[in-house]
């Protein structure tokens, strides 16, 4: 059996105050030299303090991750796994799974307590030297494994977020300060549609850029692992974003998996592109009221790599690199007065009297397929709460949830296992119909498909006054056509409908523009952002949120770095200074 060791192993012995020898075993989940049909989710690492491996089998168990542990001594060792009931109640616990070392399966059945614990696997005899230890999934619905801890004496590590940090830290023997330093002339976190355009003008300039992307497949929202396709216009810069973007497949289609490697053979013709694929940022050092570097982490290794340059743009959607730096931000809903946004025949669903959390919510999308053949799908109690008895065969951009009181970003763990509960109870309903005996679900997304968070500020504040009035700003660098369409969840309105669907209202307008003082920020002297986390009022964000407008966005923040070295200037000094010159290159001139 060849398999390479996992990167993340740590080993500790010492002495109990009983003088007997301790010995410990730490391993990462997602360092699993073989993971099997399980799968890295890097989505909540900011809460977890790591990524963890999913088994997301649409109800079918997946085949075992495994790793080798090479051990200090021969003799028993306890092991946990630090996992979750993720639909705790009186139904048995829907992600199950149990630990195999060197073939033998442990008798507990792990993923069975409410919160994310150390959950108790058992005791088991193990070999100095390698041991196979492998993740053995039951159920197929979403177990979830973030770490695996042996030791000789029977104390499971701390659970508390603050401990539990600094254990792991002291485990793994992560050095403050990454050993890696990388300088570019610019570093772009996030490589969706903005970010990969912003990296392609910025590269085509001369520049020498990092983009650092938490997937292994770039295009976010437009990826094959979120699918939903590019909307709105390219503007002046269609020759760059053709090369991103995709064509009008349904949402949800596996067609998107032709535009992954349209996209991916253009990023890798630019050589000064630095792609660093499943890195996820974590921190931002600052000097004063500037940046200095970005920290990012491998998902699967756990390599950590320092990112420096004098400009950054921030395409994480969430805001990310400009809340660590300490940008101004914005999150939720305005009051209707704050900029005159009253879209009245709407009321209160667009502009409320007094200003709230919510905002447009996260979908998840998914798919069936006829098999050709009966294929069993299992009733789940669990999902009742949820789904009730709505029954559905696919899911696209309408199955979205959000509400007033779950932060998009905080709460996204709770947000994506919601709507999966909606699928695979809707699925589940669907299936009882004699009509769809021979469907069986071939996709479902695990990772949200975001649309609004936190919106960084920039000197300007983009808002739905300006578009419906087509404001032609002196600075303008993105211009758009598609109708402002902002989400709501359908049960505001109608009582009788799911939580978990959304509708869209639209405002027509001929044309709008976007400048450029809202993709700086006001306060961060060399931070520019390009997506949904630009400078915009929550109405405002409702038409630019579209993917071929946010591209557009991040050729113009990627020529902008271009002139902050050429003039050795900020963004700032960009719009102050060289707006002309800039407004030329976005129209090829």
């Amino acid at each position: 059996m060849n398999r390479a060791f996992s990167g993340i192993l740590v080993f500790i012995a010492c002495l109990t105050s009983c003088n007997v020898e301790k010995h410990e075993i730490f391993l990462e989940a997602e360092s699993f030299s073989e993971r099997g049909g399980w799968v890295i989710d890097p989505q909540f690492m900011y809460r977890m303090g790591s990524p963890y491996l999913l088994a997301h089998g649409l109800g079918k168990t997946v085949e075992n991750a495994s790793t080798e542990i090479d051990a200090p001594i021969s003799g028993n060792f306890h092991i946990w796994a630090r996992t979750k009931n993720w639909v705790p109640g009186k139904w048995e616990a829907p992600g199950r799974f149990r630990i195999e070392v060197n073939g033998k399966e442990l008798k507990n059945d792990l993923g069975t307590l409410e919160g994310w614990n150390w959950e108790y696997a058992g005791k088991v005899s193990v070999n100095k030297g390698v041991n196979v230890i492998e993740l053995h999934d039951i159920t197929g619905f979403d177990g979830r494994c973030d770490a695996i801890y042996l030791s000789t004496v029977k104390t499971p590590p701390p659970s508390a977020s603050a401990e539990l940090a600094a254990f792991r830290k002291q485990m793994l023997s992560e050095p403050d300060i990454p050993a890696r330093v990388e300088s570019f002339d610019l570093v772009i976190t996030g490589g969706g549609i903005a970010g990969c355009a912003a990296s392609i003008a910025a590269a085509e300039q001369g520049l020498n850029v990092a983009l650092i992307h938490d997937r292994p497949v770039l295009g976010g929202n437009a990826s094959s692992e979120i699918r939903v396709h590019t909307e709105g216009i390219t503007g002046k810069v269609g020759r760059i974003l053709n090369m991103l973007n995709t064509v009008h497949w349904p949402n949800g289609s596996p067609e998107a998996e032709r535009d992954d490697r349209k996209r991916h053979n253009a990023m890798s013709s630019y050589p000064s592109v630095h792609q660093f694929l499943n890195y996820r940022a974590y921190s931002v050092i600052t000097s004063a009221d500037s940046i200095t570097a970005v920290d990012a982490r491998n998902t699967a290794t756990g390599e950590m790599v320092r990112f420096k340059a004098p400009v950054f743009i921030d395409c994480t959607g969430d805001g990310w690199i400009g809340y660590w730096a300490g940008a101004d931000y914005m999150y939720g809903r305005e009051d209707s007065s704050e900029y005159g946004e009253n879209w009245a025949e709407h009321g209160e669903l667009w502009s409320p009297a007094k200003a709230d959390n919510r905002v447009m919510g996260s979908s998840v999308l998914w798919r069936s397929v006829d098999a050709g053949k009966p294929v069993a799908f299992p009733d789940l109690q669990w999902t009742k709460a949820v789904a009730g008895d709505f029954a559905a065969i696919k899911g696209e951009w309408q199955w979205e949830y959000s509400n007033d009181t779950l932060n998009q970003i905080d709460d996204g763990e709770m947000i994506r296992d919601h709507m999966l509960r909606a699928i695979y109870g809707s699925f589940s309903n669907a299936k009882k119909l004699p009509e769809n005996a021979n469907l069986e679900l071939e996709w479902v997304s695990y990772l949200l498909g975001k649309r609004e968070s936190r919106r960084l500020a920039g000197d300007y504040v983009y808002t739905f006054r300006d578009a419906k009035n087509m404001v032609e700003f002196p600075d303008a660098v993105v211009v758009e056509s598609r109708a402002v369409d902002v989400h709501y969840q359908q049960n505001l309105v109608d009582t009788s409908k799911p939580d978990f669907l959304s509708e869209a209202n639209y405002y027509k307008v001929d044309h709008y523009y976007i400048p450029f003082r809202s993709l700086y920020s006001r306060n961060i002297k060399n931070l520019m952002m390009a997506g949904r986390c630009f400078s915009c009022s929550h109405i405002g964000l409702g038409g630019p949120r579209v993917m071929n407008t946010t591209g557009q966005m991040g050729v113009a923040t990627g020529y902008a770095a271009s002139l902050c070295k050429k003039y050795s200037t900020n963004p700032r000094g960009v719009y102050k200074n060289h707006i002309k010159e800039l407004q030329l290159l976005i129209a090829g001139k």
